[in-house]
């Protein structure tokens, strides 16, 4: 945010003399003159409060604003969710009640005691201090922030298993829980094998999005191969 630093009785006297006669102008929307909006130093751990709270904030982690993950909506160039495999975005803290960390390192834990991996790419995996564990940096415990996504993915006979968990220890937090999946269509554009497992699971099925597939690798030197 940019500030002109003026003297603020002056400010207000300026903006008095033009109302008086009625001038018309439009200001740029991002000066704040009277500096009303200072923006306060965090230290760690609090500073994960604006990083995960505040969507114009990049995390550094992946590069990306917001909570911090592409999802599979890049997959295909990034291939993170291959053929027979499923991918899960499990989200905390919509709509806007906040999440604790301590309430995701219940989620993570019980999620790592099934040995799935965790998504590499993500802000909450760089933040777990034993991943194999699920356990999160300690320091971070007592933080609360907006909402946060954990990914992690495993073959399609392991949806039910990773499902019933998740649903165990949702009703054991107080935040709002949500979990999507994702697998890859075959060539025609239908999925034959999750869609039919989540109905006899009792989960209504329904294409929230999808991947149409028209991504290129155009850096194969950093990709290691073209798709």
């Amino acid at each position: 945010m940019s500030q002109e630093r003026l003297n603020p009785t002056i400010v207000r006297a300026v903006r008095w003399a033009a109302g008086k006669f009625r001038f018309r102008f439009e200001p740029e929307p991002d000066i704040c003159p009277t500096a009303a909006f200072l923006m306060e130093d965090l230290e760690w751990p609090r500073i994960v409060r604006r990083v995960f709270s505040d969507p114009l904030i990049e995390h550094k982690s992946t590069g990306i604003h917001g909570r911090g993950t592409e999802e599979v909506k890049t997959n295909d160039v990034t291939d993170r969710v291959s053929v027979g495999e499923v991918g899960y975005v499990i989200e905390f803290g919509r709509p806007g009640v906040g999440v604790w960390f301590r309430e995701i390192e219940a989620v993570t834990k019980a999620l790592a005691q099934l040995s799935v991996p965790f998504e590499a790419k993500n802000p909450i995996t760089q933040l777990m201090d034993d991943e194999t564990a699920g356990t999160l940096n300690p320091g971070l415990l007592d933080e609360k922030i907006l909402s946060a996504i954990v990914e992690i993915k495993t073959e399609i006979s392991e949806v039910p298993r990773v499902l019933e968990t998740v649903s165990v220890v949702a009703r054991q937090i107080d935040t709002v829980v949500a979990v999507g999946v994702s697998t890859r269509c075959d060539e025609a554009g239908d999925d034959k094998l999750l869609a039919s497992l989540l109905v006899d699971l009792d989960y209504d099925v329904a294409r929230a999005k999808t991947n149409m597939g028209l991504g290129r690798v155009t850096n194969t030197a950093a990709t290691g191969s073209a798709r």
